[in-house]
């Protein structure tokens, strides 16, 4: 009965994986490039289209002394609105599952209902879906970027103890050399994840010497590396030249304090609220229902996802999608949970998996409302 039973789960979560794919692609269909899709399609400098690599390496030296220093997202953004609008979507759909793949890999839950679980959250518990997933821009700036911050945290916990053999796992092949542009990526993702992941591997580096006396190689270039991306995309010159355009001297510094102390409130309360609470209570199960003991890696992912957070209180603005990283990071924590508490309480499964069902229907519901309105089924 059980081996039905789980059988079953499995055919049901394949289906509605296979929907969820077919709608989102759907949504990548309908929404066009706009906004600053238009621009980041030319040069920046001037209207020209730009038509190579080359074009897109130049546009990105003018961008980083003038208007930002998220070189890489917007290098990868450039490249996508030069594949056009059609191969973006397909490229979209596959970062997305690939996402959803890299939170199964983190949170060490590599079952196929745990991936089910991890698409439908980043997009079911997401506080701005549309322009985080769906916007081109917002796509290469947090879609792909967590890609690779996720990635690089990976390489690190991994080195972690185990939880019940107390031993750490085998070194992953050339990792001495692609740990490099991998650590300069996960850093120079965007201003709040790049300082908290490279937090991240020192802390892990910290402990690993405290219990070997000895570190790798390839932590210390990595975390190094990682260090020089978020500098390189914080200092860049034109994050100067941008905080320009924002009128908060009119302010005073009182006022001021106040403003982003509400701006990180509300970012708390209101844009990862939804994640907080499946976090919450999964948390409460674990830990003071079934007496679970909370390891080091859960400690780490939840410090980087306050660190994440807390970083936000340096910038004027904190728009929704910004804290798609820290809900990332979060929904790694909620997976991590729900391994360790199937591993006690094996009946627990479809509770468990009806709770992501009722989080998918949260995201398939947004999507749509947006193709309803869009195709004049729904008038607002």
């Amino acid at each position: 009965m059980k081996g039905e039973k789980r059988t079953g789960m499995w055919i049901v979560t394949g289906i509605l994986t296979l929907v969820s794919m077919v709608v989102m692609y759907m949504v990548h269909k309908a929404v066009v490039f706009t906004m600053d899709d238009n621009w980041y399609a030319t040069m920046l400098y001037n209207d020209t289209p730009i038509t190579s690599i080359w074009d897109i390496i130049q546009s990105q030296i003018w961008h980083y002394y003038h208007w930002g220093g998220r070189s890489i997202a917007h290098g990868i953004l450039q490249m996508t609105l030069l594949a056009g609008e059609r191969a973006a979507d397909i490229l979209n759909l596959l970062v997305t599952a690939l996402l959803g793949g890299m939170v199964c890999i983190v949170s060490e839950n590599r079952r196929f209902p745990a991936f089910f679980a991890a698409v439908s959250m980043t997009l079911g518990l997401n506080a701005n879906w549309h322009l985080s997933m769906f916007w081109q821009s917002g796509a290469a700036n947090y879609l792909y970027m967590t890609v690779f911050i996720l990635a690089f945290i990976h390489c690190y916990l991994r080195e972690l103890p185990e939880d019940d053999q107390g031993t750490v796992r085998g070194k992953l092949p050339g990792i001495t050399l692609w740990i490099i542009p991998l650590g300069i990526a996960a850093g120079w993702s965007n201003e709040n994840m790049g300082t908290a992941v490279w937090l991240l591997s020192m802390a892990v580096i910290f402990l690993v010497l405290k219990e070997t006396r000895k570190i790798r190689l390839w932590m210390v270039l990595g975390s190094v590396s990682c260090l020089g991306g978020s500098i390189m995309c914080i200092v860049a010159p034109g994050n100067f030249v941008r905080l320009q355009e924002v009128n908060e001297d009119q302010y005073g510094i009182l006022w001021r304090f106040f403003l982003r102390c509400y701006r990180e409130s509300k970012a708390a309360l209101d844009y990862l609220f939804p994640t907080l609470l499946v976090l919450g209570f999964l948390w409460i199960v674990s830990k003071y229902v079934l007496k679970q003991k909370v390891c080091v890696k859960e400690v780490l992912l939840l410090l980087c996802a306050l660190l994440s957070w807390g970083a936000m209180v340096l910038s004027p603005h904190y728009p929704d999608r910004a804290s798609f990283g820290t809900m990332l990071l979060c929904i790694c924590e909620i997976l991590i949970l729900a391994r360790k508490i199937l591993r006690q309480r094996s009946d627990l499964a479809w509770p468990l998996w009806f709770g992501a069902v009722l989080i998918w229907l949260r995201g398939m519901y947004y999507c749509g409302e947006y193709l309803a309105v869009l195709w004049g089924w729904i008038r607002e």
